[in-house]
């Protein structure tokens, strides 16, 4: 007889992010798992020691791979809008792990605020400096202003009120970057004149 491939912690989460993915996070349980591995819930339970660990280290993996595909940016796009239009798509494309990540209460930041200094953003925040030019203070005023209109948009399509219509967004989405980036710019010339 063969013998019985060991189930491990990464294997485990691997399962628990599909199971979000294909019909998310109410769907996720022991049992779940286990019959998507193919074994009993005993190594669930022996490499977590709740679920509450396991949705933990499942909303740890789905953002990571959420801050990689924001930073999937065409060479003839504009980096910062590109940043914008990917987290539509995310949600478009995997409005499970989106609401999961962002209507589930497992963030880590209760808030934007708090969200904004989180080492997970810091990626697309150096990427946005380097795009704009400016201070990270003026950079995180314009990161704000945008993903709050990108979060609202992205919300909408991902809980099924609205299609997507990527020209319609993108043309909002330029708006509201360009207004952003204004308003920062006139902010710091303001500072340089006191």
């Amino acid at each position: 007889m063969p013998p019985k491939s060991k189930v491990t912690r990464e294997m485990i989460v691997d399962a628990a992010t599909g199971i979000v993915r294909e019909a998310g996070l109410e769907a996720l349980n022991a049992r779940a798992i286990a019959q998507k591995l193919g074994c009993s819930t005993q190594p669930v339970m022996y490499h977590f020691a709740t679920m509450e660990d396991l949705k933990r280290a499942a909303y740890s993996r789905v953002d990571h791979f959420h801050t990689e595909y924001l930073m999937r940016c065409p060479d003839d796009q504009d980096p910062i809008l590109s940043i914008g239009l990917n987290y539509i798509r995310f949600a478009v494309e995997e409005p499970q792990l989106f609401r999961f990540l962002f209507q589930s209460g497992y963030a880590a930041e209760s808030n934007l605020l708090d969200m904004i200094d989180s080492p997970e953003l810091a990626p697309v925040l150096f990427a946005m400096q380097e795009g704009l030019g400016m201070d990270m203070d003026r950079t995180k005023a314009v990161f704000l202003t945008v993903a709050l209109f990108a979060h609202g948009y992205a919300s909408i399509i991902a809980n099924n009120a609205l299609e997507f219509d990527e020209a319609l967004i993108a043309g909002h989405l330029e708006r509201a970057w360009n207004g952003a980036v204004a308003a920062a710019s006139m902010e710091g010339n303001d500072e340089e004149a006191v």
